[in-house]
């Protein structure tokens, strides 16, 4: 049986300050790459399944990297076309207690912004594909990477491919109403919608009731109904929304509900971590590769839900992007091992 995912969007170099040190004061930078959907196919890489990611990069010695970067952890880049003039850049400075964590974009003008739908061969991605999964970070690079994404959606719907989309609203790229004209037309060739509560509210206007992120207060019932909602207003197959409970940049709560067909009118909340945060970033990416590796292989909605939550957790104990697990430690933590005793 094929497990062939793939996933379509913009990788970029990560230029990150040391330790905790703030962009004013740091004389260097650790390198790596990352990027919504790129970090996604390497989970479900780590986890055993076929796994593409499909984007644009220049035809120099950075854009190769990227590319190594990606093949070294086992994501195949057949699909990836070379052209374009520059890497998109983000430089990230970890917060540390009640200082925030700090994100800078550098990506006008990428490589991937200019890609059109011609230059791929979609009939060869789609073939024996079970899964496309996209965000919305990559529509609001621009048109031409909005009619890609519709496009895939169409080519995907057709020749029956799951197709999961991860909200990712990014206030830095676009505008609530921009977001909102644009991700809901396409809501209806996705079947699995993943979001937390601003993803919901700016891309798609649909409010989580009393629930307040700064003052690190949820209301499970308000997340219940908001998941009902959003899946019954656009026929999802499923609706995942995490949860995250900021006590400080360094230690947050983290848990998820999931509703499906399965039990729609009970949606089911995972057990809660408590995280010391290393590194957040690529946690909610590290949530949708467990999620859609839980919807490909495992029969009921816990099982799903609780590989996904344990898949994020254990990312946001790692330093970049990438979510470097294995099936193995997944599985022990989601079974209740969390003790973080020397494994010897």
């Amino acid at each position: 049986m094929s497990n062939k995912v793939v996933t379509l969007g913009e990788i970029m170099l990560r230029l990150s300050t040391p330790g905790y040190e703030r962009f004013v004061q740091s004389q260097k930078f650790d390198v790596t790459y990352g990027g919504g959907e790129a970090n996604v196919a390497v989970s479900l890489a780590n986890y055993g399944c076929d796994s593409y990611f499909i984007s644009k990069l220049p035809n120099h010695e950075i854009g190769q990297s990227a590319i190594n970067h990606l093949r070294r952890f086992g994501v195949k880049t057949d699909y990836i076309v070379r052209g374009g003039e520059r890497v998109g850049i983000y430089f990230l400075e970890t917060g540390a207690s009640q200082r925030a964590s700090k994100v800078i974009y550098d990506r006008n003008n990428s490589a991937v912004r200019t890609i059109t739908e011609d230059e791929l061969d979609w009939d060869t991605i789609f073939q024996d594909c079970k899964w496309f999964h996209w965000t919305g970070i990559t529509p609001a690079l621009g048109k031409n990477a909005q009619e890609l994404i519709k496009k895939a959606c169409t080519i995907a719907n057709k020749k029956r491919v799951k197709v999961s989309c991860d909200l990712n609203f990014r206030k830095k790229m676009w505008t609530e109403k921009e977001a909102q004209n644009v991700m809901i037309p396409i809501m209806k060739y996705v079947d699995v919608c993943i979001a937390n509560e601003e993803d919901a509210e700016k891309s798609l206007g649909m409010k989580a009731k009393n629930t307040s992120i700064s003052r690190a207060e949820l209301d499970e019932t308000g997340y219940f109904e908001l998941a009902k909602s959003i899946k019954n207003k656009f026929s999802f197959n499923a609706v995942a929304i995490t949860l995250r409970e900021s006590f400080s940049a360094s230690r947050n709560g983290w848990s998820a509900i999931l509703v499906d067909n399965g039990d729609c009118k009970k949606p089911y909340r995972s057990k809660q971590y408590d995280i010391q945060i290393v590194d957040r970033v690529g946690g909610g990416d590290a949530f949708a590769g467990g999620l859609i590796y839980g919807l490909l292989t495992k029969e009921n909605t816990k099982d799903v839900l609780e590989f996904a939550v344990a898949a994020s957790c254990l990312k946001q104990t790692i330093p970049g992007d990438f979510n470097l697990v294995s099936l193995k430690e997944v599985e022990k933590l989601s079974k209740g091992d969390g003790s973080g005793r020397v494994d010897r």
